[in-house]
């Protein structure tokens, strides 16, 4: 009891400290991915229990035209493949074709779920380009991209072989 006494005097300290040391001036700029984990409430402030490997991507925030990637930021639409990165051609929802997403005809092994990322909204899929990545494998799930960014995590972080291809979120129809 004596050990969980001090960590609840700890805290509060803990987390006045980390706000004097967060720039506020980046926060206006660069947003942080919602947390969906609400088990632990103070979890967007503090995170007891990320043992992420350095390798494995994490989404860690976006703007209007690009992400937060493991620290780096990229401008443009990325795609995702396991822990790979990298830039992708779509600069709009419509833009987005079966030839686009063409790689997945010859990836191995299959992610088990592709994430769509839209933009700042959820556009409906194209039922062509749903028939081809349903064809490939994979189970074709669209989301805005700031939630699709976060879904990645959470799939990545379990160790589910997952892919996503995201506009950035100022995209919109």
């Amino acid at each position: 009891m004596a050990v969980r006494g001090r960590a609840v005097e700890t805290l509060p300290k803990l987390i006045r400290s980390l706000r004097k040391d967060s720039p506020s001036s980046t926060r206006s700029q660069a947003q942080a991915l919602p947390s969906l984990r609400r088990a632990f409430s103070l979890y967007d402030q503090i995170n007891l229990i990320d043992n992420v490997p350095e390798d494995q991507l994490r989404f860690q925030g976006y703007t209007q035209t690009g992400f937060t990637v493991n620290g780096v930021n990229y401008e443009g639409s990325l795609l995702c493949v396991g822990n790979l990165l990298t830039s992708w051609g779509p600069h709009k929802f419509s833009e987005i074709t079966s030839e686009s997403l063409s790689i997945f005809q010859i990836i191995r092994p299959i992610p088990e779920i592709f994430i769509l990322g839209c933009g700042r909204n959820i556009e409906p899929v194209d039922p062509e380009l749903r028939h081809f990545v349903q064809s490939t494998g994979m189970k074709l799930e669209a989301l805005d991209s700031r939630n699709a960014a976060s879904t990645y995590n959470i799939l990545n972080e379990e160790g589910r072989i997952v892919a996503a291809a995201l506009l950035p979120y100022g995209v919109s129809s």
